[in-house]
């Protein structure tokens, strides 16, 4: 019998100021209500096969997952990010988009507040398929993709949690600048010259991470799959560049 982990997006909404919109109000409410739906109607689905599972919110996962077969994260990208950080490449993760955007409600309220819920960019699931995906991976049918995830060090010591999407490397002040060196490496043979900066700050992306800040802050799209990673030095311009899966990027604070 397969053992399934389902990871909750946590479920309570913080209090709202008494001038908010009532428009917005509702909008709230009904994406805390849809949430609550789909986590029900998993869970539903669960009861009816042959799985052993349990369930865990996000904000009280602080341990890695282990001793499962298969993750199930519903909420969206952010809720199966925070499970990448805790897992390595043996289990397979499936992303449950709770509560997908509707394009007819985001027109509705163009004039007056954006009405997108969530985008789920890695998710493979919503509830009108999640019993049919589930079958085909309990059942061997669907196989997993592979996505590439930044493993970091610091003073040669290795991090607990995996990048799925983008670091940056930057002053703790915004107003402050970041002064550091760098140089990429393979296998221990250094790849690239010596890099001295002074900047705004350095941004390490995923392919994954392509589509969110690296894109906002004028990076390029990746192919889902793609192992490259991509860094941009931002001084006053953007820099772009690429490097090679199974690089090292090293890295000198001065």
């Amino acid at each position: 019998m397969k053992k399934l982990l389902l990871l909750l997006k946590p479920s309570g909404l913080s209090a709202q100021p008494s001038h908010t919109h009532p428009r917005v109000l509702h909008f709230l409410n009904n994406r805390q209500k849809v949430h609550g739906e789909s986590v029900n109607f998993c869970q539903e689905i669960f009861q009816k096969k042959s799985v052993e599972w349990k369930s865990v919110l996000g904000n009280n996962l602080t341990e890695p997952i282990n001793d499962v077969d298969l993750v199930v994260a519903i909420g969206g990208d952010g809720t199966l990010q925070l499970a990448s950080h805790l897992m390595d490449d043996k289990i397979p993760v499936l992303g449950v988009n709770s509560d997908p955007t509707r394009i007819d409600e985001v027109e509705k309220f163009s004039g007056e507040f954006d009405a997108a819920r969530s985008t789920g960019h890695l998710c493979a699931a919503t509830v009108e398929n999640f019993e049919q995906v589930l079958d085909g991976i309990v059942e061997n049918q669907i196989a997993p993709s592979k996505l590439t995830r930044i493993k970091i060090s610091v003073n040669g010591l290795d991090l607990q949690t995996y990048a799925l999407k983008d670091i940056l490397v930057a002053n703790l002040c915004p107003a402050s600048i970041s002064r550091f060196s760098f140089r990429i490496a393979k296998e221990n043979q250094l790849f690239s010259a010596l890099v001295n900066v002074r900047s705004s700050g350095l941004r390490l992306s995923t392919t994954a991470g392509s589509t969110a800040s690296m894109h906002s802050a004028g990076g390029f799209l990746m192919p889902i799959l793609s192992r490259f990673l991509q860094y941009m030095i931002s001084p006053k311009a953007p820099s772009l560049k690429l490097f090679l899966p199974d690089h090292l990027l090293r890295l000198a604070k001065m």
